[in-house]
């Protein structure tokens, strides 16, 4: 697309806007959820809030299908190939329903014996133990929903995305309300009503999904034929390097909040809410990340480097505006915003300066998120995961162990080093787009 900085932005915005709508509708899900079951009791609370985090990492091998997906199918929309755009779908599908099943029932039958390592509240454990097995049986309806997402972003279409979330998200909330609390007939479960709930939305968003890929991707090649074998190795060779940088992403956390938990429980109690208003905040640059990631593709099917290059630095101009207007609050009131998650004082004080380097590094982050998704739009996979990898687990975690409850510089030294990360990640990326290496990917 030709046009100037401002009409290429607003092209990019337009994209995004409907993958932004679908990420807050998750997350003001994701509140919803929790505020029910928070009704019953902190075992339940606990135990729906670990076991989401828990199916978070065991799943993030089979979504990297999805970034796969999204880069080979927006290759072929830029080329004008529009009779086989689903081609990749087709095989991101066959994945899911081939890995799926062996991911699922080998979790189902170990999270009895692994469970007490996250919590060993015997009340909680009772809790979790039923609602994470319910939530491990859906990973493959995940997994294909994160297929279709990747392909509907791919090509221009992330409304359909967005139109099955909100239908999820729906059925979702009604099933929690029948299940939890046994209305209407419905048999009252607990914390195990709203394991099964949420694994039945997922099926339910499969199934719409279907029901719109026959509907609106059928003339693109869309459940017409097998995929070749050669389209299934390079959807594998992408994926792979995917699913295993957000299982890093997703462990990470885990350790980091082991790293926080050997400063105090204040501390925790504190980080768990600035990360919370962290990734609430980045989203729009996520949203974005994903446009760009489509819009690379699509200059590489037509084989534009130029456009491609430019795409990403639009895009990141883009991103700063809008972050750097979410962080002023950050910057200018951090305590009013805590106040509204943290009531006791001296855990709200930890907190404040924290806060304001959340704002200020939120925006370096962009660059990096960007231009992150750029390189995964373009098929260099392999290489922004050994990246991206290397930064967290060499760089970042054994640093913040250092500075923070090695040296005793507290929940701020971590802050401070987790900036740190997100600058040097930025550069990283940045180089790593200026230098072009990823023209030569192939998706």
């Amino acid at each position: 697309m030709k046009g100037s900085v401002w009409q290429r932005s607003r092209y990019a915005l337009i994209l995004a806007l409907p993958v932004l709508a679908a990420m807050v509708s998750q997350n003001i899900m994701n509140l919803v959820d929790t505020a029910m079951v928070g009704t019953i009791g902190d075992a339940a609370l606990a135990a729906v809030g670990l076991g989401g985090f828990a199916i978070f990492m065991f799943q993030a091998l089979i979504l990297g299908i999805g970034t796969g997906v999204q880069a080979m199918a927006a290759r072929r929309k830029g080329a004008g190939d529009t009779g086989v755009m689903a081609e990749p779908l087709n095989a991101g599908l066959m994945l899911c329903l081939l890995a799926g099943p062996l991911l699922s029932l080998p979790l189902f039958f170990a999270v009895p014996g692994f469970y007490p390592w996250l919590n060993g509240d015997p009340e909680v454990i009772e809790k979790g133990v039923p609602y994470l097995q319910l939530r491990v049986l859906a990973i493959t309806f995940m997994g294909i929903n994160w297929a279709f997402r990747g392909y509907w972003n791919a090509i221009d279409l992330a409304r359909m995305y967005l139109f099955t979330l909100v239908s999820m998200h729906v059925l979702n909330i009604l099933l929690n309300y029948l299940l939890i609390f046994g209305k209407f007939g419905f048999p009252e479960m607990g914390v195990t009503g709203a394991g099964l709930g949420t694994a039945l939305a997922t099926l339910f968003g499969s199934l719409v999904h279907l029901v719109l890929g026959w509907r609106y991707a059928r003339r693109a090649g869309f459940a017409l034929r097998f995929p070749a074998g050669a389209v299934l190795q390079r959807l594998i060779r992408l994926a792979g390097p995917s699913g295993i940088q957000q299982l890093s992403f997703s462990t990470s956390f885990v350790v980091l909040f082991w790293i926080i938990g050997q400063i105090g429980t204040r501390e925790v109690a504190a980080a768990s809410v600035l990360i919370n208003i962290m990734l609430l905040a980045v989203l729009p640059a996520m949203a974005l990340g994903l446009t760009t990631a489509s819009l690379v593709g699509q200059s590489l099917g037509r084989r534009s480097v130029r456009e491609a290059h430019r795409w990403g630095w639009d895009v990141v101009r883009l991103a700063l505006f809008m972050l750097g207007i979410l962080a002023l609050p950050m910057w200018l009131v951090p305590e009013l915003l805590l106040s509204g998650f943290i009531h006791d004082e001296e855990t709200r004080a930890l907190a404040v300066t924290p806060m304001r380097l959340v704002g200020v590094f939120m925006v370096v982050e962009a660059f990096g998120m960007i231009l992150m998704h750029g390189l995964l739009g373009a098929g260099d996979a392999r290489r922004t995961m050994m990246a991206a990898v290397s930064m967290q687990w060499l760089g970042f975690l054994p640093i913040a162990w250092v500075v923070g409850p090695g040296l005793g510089g507290g929940l701020l030294a971590v802050w401070l080093a987790q900036g740190a990360y997100r600058l040097v990640q930025a550069v990283v990326f940045t180089l790593m787009w200026q230098r072009l290496r990823w023209a030569r990917a192939q998706a």
